[in-house]
């Protein structure tokens, strides 16, 4: 890991949640591989051209006359984030699956928990008028089989995160299920595991479904 990412993990992180302290988060994150040219839309009607971009600036720099789309999917794969992350009841429990100061508490009307930062986020389409995206998770935990690797908001394992650029399914981008339930330590990689023996079946629940 580089020195930045190792200053970051001194800092405690674990905080309230809103999209403002997601945003600073997830605007610290290092960027692991530089990207250029232009996101351009499909090549087919059942794929899509994709790209992984660890923040904003990231996706801006590489697509610079696709400012706002950058924006657009941004803002809403951070929603996403808060709606279908991994959630436990403890910062542990978090912590074990992702590594020190990953994890952020989250206070609700009814209770709290923790959930990972969102790591980067996967958009398509990006010159259309409303690009496809969705949010990726990674584990910076030694515990975890998944560390350094791109995970989706739904548990599906993309590789590792020196892989930036894909060909998917349209239904990566459908929108996934809320996560309404907590899960225990080990879960994470439970639901990796379970999402690699579906495959791109229809119909699956994602984290804690």
């Amino acid at each position: 890991m580089t020195d930045t990412s190792s200053q970051k993990l001194k800092q405690k992180r674990t905080r309230n949640i809103d999209l403002r302290s997601m945003r600073k988060a997830f605007s610290l994150k290092p960027i692991t591989v530089g990207l250029a040219g232009l996101l351009l839309s499909a090549c087919s009607s059942q794929r899509e051209e994709a790209i992984v971009f660890n923040n904003l600036d990231e996706c801006v720099s590489a697509n610079p006359s696709a400012s706002a789309q950058c924006e657009v999917a941004y803002e809403g794969a951070l929603a996403e984030a808060a709606r279908t992350a991994p959630k436990y009841n403890t910062a542990n429990d978090c912590e074990f699956e992702f590594g020190p100061n990953q994890c952020q508490q989250v206070r609700t009307s009814s209770g709290s928990f923790f959930m990972p930062f969102m790591a980067g986020y996967m958009v398509s389409s990006l010159l259309s008028p409303r690009p496809y995206y969705q949010p990726m998770f990674t584990s910076y935990s030694p515990n975890s089989p998944y560390r350094y690797r791109w995970i989706g908001a739904d548990g599906r394992d993309f590789g590792g995160l020196n892989k930036k650029r894909y060909s998917v399914s349209k239904s990566v981008f459908d929108k996934k299920p809320a996560v309404t339930r907590t899960m225990q330590r080990g879960g994470f990689g439970s639901s990796v595991r379970a999402k690699s023996a579906w495959g791109s079946r229809s119909g699956s629940k994602g984290w804690g479904g």
